[in-house]
C-alpha cells in the first residue's frame, strides 16, 4: 500500500512566536558581527588612504574602501529588516499574552461568580431578621434576669410617699442639727460626765481598807495606793 499510494508524511507543527523571535534575534547578532568586522576593515583603509599619496594607489584603496562600505550598507539594511521583524513578533506575543491573561482573568470571574452564587442561596434576609428578633428577645431576657437577680431583699415594698417625704423630713432636720454642733452627728457626740453619772449610778468607791482610814496622798509614783511596809514582812 505504501508503495501505490506514498506514506503520509507528517505536518510539522508551525514554529511558535517565541521560536521565530529567538530564531531572528540569532540572525541579527551575525549581522551585527559582519558589520563590526567591516567597520574594522574601513578603519585600516582609512589610514591607508592618509598615508598613500594622491594617485592611483590611493584610488585603488579607495575603491576597495567603497566596495566594503556598501556591503556594510546591505547589512545594515538586512539587521532593521529583521529588527522590524523581531519588532512584530514581540507585539504578537504582547497581544497573544494579553488574550490570554483576559481568558484566565474570565475563568476566575466565573468561578468566582458561580461560589458567590452557592453562598448567596444559603443566606436568606428572612433568616437573619429573624435572628436579629431572637438576639433582641435575648438580650431583653437577659437584662431581666440581671434586674430579678439583683433586687434587695431588705427594702421593704410597702412605703408610701408620705412615710418617704416623713423620713427625708427627719433627715433633714438632723443634718441641721448636725451642723449647728460642728458637724458632728448627735450620735456620735460626747456625753457629758454628770449624765453619765446619773445614768449608770454607780456606788462611790470604799474610803477605808480593812478598817483604817487610807491617806489619800499615799500613792506610789504610778498613782496606785501605797501597800504598807508591815505587808511586804514574811
Amino acid at each position: 500500500m505504501k508503495r501505490v499510494f506514498g506514506a503520509r508524511k507528517e505536518k510539522t507543527p508551525p514554529p511558535t512566536v517565541e521560536e521565530a523571535t529567538e530564531r531572528i534575534n540569532k540572525r541579527g547578532d551575525g549581522v551585527d558581527d559582519k558589520i563590526k568586522k567591516l567597520d574594522a576593515e574601513l578603519v585600516k583603509y582609512r589610514e591607508q588612504i592618509k598615508r598613500t599619496r594622491p594617485g592611483p594607489a590611493q584610488e585603488a584603496v579607495k575603491a576597495r574602501a567603497m566596495r566594503i562600505l556598501k556591503q556594510k550598507k546591505m547589512y545594515e539594511g538586512q539587521r532593521d529588516m529583521l529588527y522590524s521583524q523581531t519588532f512584530n513578533l514581540e507585539q504578537v506575543s504582547f497581544a497573544t499574552e494579553g488574550i490570554k491573561d483576559a481568558q484566565q482573568t474570565m475563568s476566575a470571574m466565573k468561578a468566582a461568580n458561580k461560589e458567590l452564587k452557592g453562598t448567596m442561596k444559603t443566606l436568606k434576609i428572612d433568616d437573619i431578621d429573624k435572628m436579629q428578633d431572637e438576639m433582641l428577645d435575648l438580650v431583653d431576657y437577659s437584662t431581666e434576669i440581671q434586674e430579678s437577680l439583683g433586687r434587695s431583699y431588705n427594702v421593704p415594698d410597702d412605703l408610701d410617699e408620705e412615710e418617704l417625704m416623713g423620713e427625708l423630713s427627719a433627715l433633714e432636720a438632723e443634718m441641721g442639727e448636725t451642723e449647728h454642733d460642728g458637724g458632728v452627728p448627735s450620735y456620735l457626740q460626747p456625753e457629758k460626765d454628770g449624765d453619765l453619772e446619773s445614768e449608770l449610778n454607780l456606788p462611790a468607791a470604799p474610803s477605808t481598807a480593812h478598817g483604817a482610814q487610807a491617806n489619800p496622798q499615799a500613792a506610789d509614783e504610778y498613782g496606785f495606793p501605797a501597800v504598807p511596809r508591815a505587808s511586804l514582812r514574811t
